[in-house]
């Protein structure tokens, strides 16, 4: 007769502690995640996307001057273009390629259009801004690469892999908001658009500084040969844009490096900073921070004007027309004008956005 093995009567109670602990910590490291909900709602957008139940034929990456100055809504109001910003606060040039990497493990777009701006910076910047890129994107290659080729001097590929060990002292800061998100939040944008309706007019800027070197860097501009190289492969349509802002200062020997960088490689490029007058901004009610960035007034122009060009200039589809896009866009336009009488509301109110 052969005897049954007997496993240790430890291995049970101690395989039980084991999984509640992974639990705790699990939801330990939920809880002291930085919500970006209230407070610096820009941590909130990379994760956006992952809530989308359609695709996009057109897919912007970039920073500020992507999710504030377009408008995806207006385009398919307009133009019946799907588009969606996969943009976040100093996005720089690498996170906006593996953000495009990522992206595509999802949907193939018939465009891309990537903001210019964030080849200023050549090397990683700040762990803050990291985090409210890298820290919204799913698991994947993609991130592991965005994690590697961010990280300042300070920071750990550890902390990012588990969050809590880079969070755990928020525990003096948690508010009502961080258990109320816990496992979901609100939306924060209109496929990537950051709205405000507030205005405050251009009145000055200092004088740019002189650089020594006005030659963008090369590590920026191995991650612009990278992503035009990856959109090649995927037949993608790379088009290159400088935003209608006034601050920071675009020069213009940067200007003349992307000129000469979309002739050699056949793409187009735009410096919409110096279109403003054509696409109709107007600084005195198109902006609520004084230039940096445009208001919805502003961003609905842009969108109009590159809309128009874009549909003139690709074969895009009028997704207007199509019944299942109808109805998921429905209940966005819906959502846009409910923020827009919102924050109209909140001006006569208080005088100012307060709450987004």
């Amino acid at each position: 007769m052969t005897k049954k093995k007997k496993f240790p009567r430890w291995i049970l109670p101690a395989a039980l502690t084991a999984a509640a602990t992974l639990i705790v910590l699990f939801f330990l490291q939920l809880l002291f995640l930085p919500k970006y909900m209230s407070d610096i709602p820009e941590g909130a957008m990379v994760a956006e996307y992952y809530e989308e139940t359609t695709d996009h034929e057109v897919i912007f990456v970039g920073d500020c001057e992507v999710y504030e100055n377009f408008s995806p809504i207006t385009l398919y109001e307009n133009y019946g273009i799907t588009s969606y910003i996969r943009g976040s606060a100093q996005q720089l040039v690498w996170q906006s390629y593996y953000l495009l990497e990522d992206t595509l493990r999802y949907e193939t777009p018939e465009v891309v259009v990537f903001n210019v701006l964030a080849l200023k910076y050549d090397e990683p910047q700040s762990e803050a801004y990291n985090r409210m890129t890298i820290d919204g994107m799913e698991w994947s290659l993609a991130k592991i690469g965005a994690i590697q080729a961010s990280m300042t001097e300070d920071e750990s590929f550890l902390d990012y892999l588990f969050p809590i060990l880079r969070y755990h002292s928020r525990w003096s800061d948690l508010t009502g908001e961080d258990v109320t998100y816990l496992l979901s939040r609100d939306k924060v944008t209109h496929n990537g658009y950051y709205m405000r309706v507030d205005v405050r007019p251009v009145e000055s800027f200092p004088e740019p500084d002189v650089l020594a070197d006005y030659t963008l860097g090369s590590n920026a501009m191995s991650y612009l040969d990278k992503m035009r190289e990856l959109c090649e492969e995927n037949g993608i349509e790379l088009v290159l844009v400088k935003s209608p802002s006034l601050y920071p200062h675009w020069y213009d020997e940067w200007d003349a490096q992307m000129v000469e960088y979309a002739d050699t490689y056949g793409l187009y490029y735009f410096n919409y900073a110096a279109m403003a007058d054509e696409i109709g901004i107007d600084y005195s009610t198109d902006t609520y921070d004084a230039g940096l960035h445009l208001n919805l007034s502003g961003a609905e122009k842009l969108s109009d004007y590159f809309g128009a060009w874009l549909t003139e200039t690709f074969d895009l589809t009028d997704y207007r027309e199509v019944e299942e896009y109808r109805e998921v866009y429905a209940e966005k336009i819906a959502f846009y004008e409910e923020m827009e009488a919102a924050q109209y509301a909140e001006l006569e109110e208080y005088g100012e956005i307060v709450s987004w």
